[in-house]
């Protein structure tokens, strides 16, 4: 990749470290940016990186510092309130951005700037983690066996614990529903539409309807109207779920509530340690259909998500910088819309697989 300067906002968090890490890994020295000196001066001291402590709130100091990068990596979460200013900033300054978000109000609020970015010449890349490469690649070539397809459906089994960020996330996410894609239009799913029985790598699991950042993402990408996606969990906590998620949506529907439940997250939640992020896996499943009952399937193996995300971040940031937009994708881009259904088999782990047994 062309020496070009580059910067990791976030770059302190659980998933800013990794991909930090990951990048150093590579050979780059990105700039490594976020708001709390404290946090990121021990980090930047680690990698032998330069920092610059900035806050989003200040739009034109920040403008300022992306127009000096070629590219910004975004991992500071939740990504419903700190994407807004930093994609204003890239537009402004001519900047790519690629971040690592799995919300689809996000998705679908950087794709409404699809006409500004190409305006611009430049990219705006979500979802360059485990949410949403994998699922966003698996649905692009089960799609591309069933041409006219009409229907998608898509689950993911992990063996992981969540990060802060991703508690804080569901949290957020919980009041307002399960979502789906009907007729191109999201809406919130009725009670038990979206639970199923899914085949994966090492045998069946029951999954339920998840709101997965690929129910935006995949539109994008395939232009397929109708998409649902699970995750997968055992069969007990589903039936507890049942009883405890109309609970739960009501109590965090209240702000107060919502607020100790995300202070509590970020306390409590550590994410998974080194051992266990090496140790870990994770499957998915896609299914591509058409009226006339044409239907293709595959499935992927990863890496651990965490890990995985820190592999994927930092190689969509390596395409970018290398092919786009010339070559690839001038506006708002997904993974799989932008370097291919094969993209993910580049991620060390990665397998797909046509038959199970």
């Amino acid at each position: 990749m062309p020496e070009k300067r580059w910067m990791i906002y976030g770059a302190y968090g659980y998933t800013g470290a990794l991909i930090t890490e990951e990048a150093v890994r590579r050979g780059y020295r990105p700039v490594v940016a976020g708001r709390s000196a404290d946090r990121l001066i021990p980090l930047a001291k680690r990698f032998g990186l330069d920092p610059l402590v900035i806050d989003l709130k200040d739009e034109t100091a920040l403008t300022k510092a992306v127009a000096e990068c070629a590219l910004v990596l975004h991992a500071a979460g939740p990504f419903a309130e700190t994407s807004g200013p930093m994609v204003r900033a890239c537009l402004s300054a001519g900047t790519h951005y690629v971040d690592i978000t799995g919300e689809v109000s996000v998705f679908e609020e950087i794709f409404a700037r699809d006409p500004e970015a190409k305006q611009k010449g430049i990219t705006l890349l979500p979802g360059a983690g485990f949410d949403v490469v994998p699922g966003d690649c698996l649905a692009k070539y089960v799609a591309g066996k069933v041409p006219g397809a009409t229907r998608l459906d898509l689950a993911a089994t992990v063996t992981t614990r969540v990060s802060p960020g991703t508690a804080r996330t569901m949290i957020k996410q919980l009041p307002r529903g399960m979502s789906i894609r009907r007729e191109g239009r999201l809406r919130v799913s009725d009670a038990g539409e979206g639970e199923r029985t899914v085949r994966f790598p090492g045998g069946a699991r029951q999954a339920v309807a998840a709101t997965l950042g690929e129910l935006a993402a995949v539109y994008w990408t395939t232009g397929i109207p109708n998409i649902t996606a699970y995750m997968a969990f055992p069969s007990p906590m589903i039936g507890l779920m049942r009883w405890t998620a109309p609970i739960l949506q009501r109590l965090l529907a209240s702000d107060s509530i919502r607020r100790a439940a995300e202070w509590g997250a970020r306390v409590a939640v550590r994410g998974p340690n080194a051992g266990q992020r090496e140790k870990g896996r994770a499957a998915l499943w896609a299914r591509a259909s058409d009226e006339k009952g044409n239907a293709a399937e595959g499935w992927l193996e990863t890496a651990e998500p965490y890990l995985f995300t820190a592999m994927a971040a930092v190689r969509c940031a390596e395409e970018v910088l290398k092919k786009l937009p010339t070559e690839g994708c001038s506006g708002a881009c997904t993974p799989a819309g932008a370097f291919g259904a094969d993209f993910v088999l580049k991620i060390p782990g990665t397998k797909r697989f046509d038959r199970i047994s």
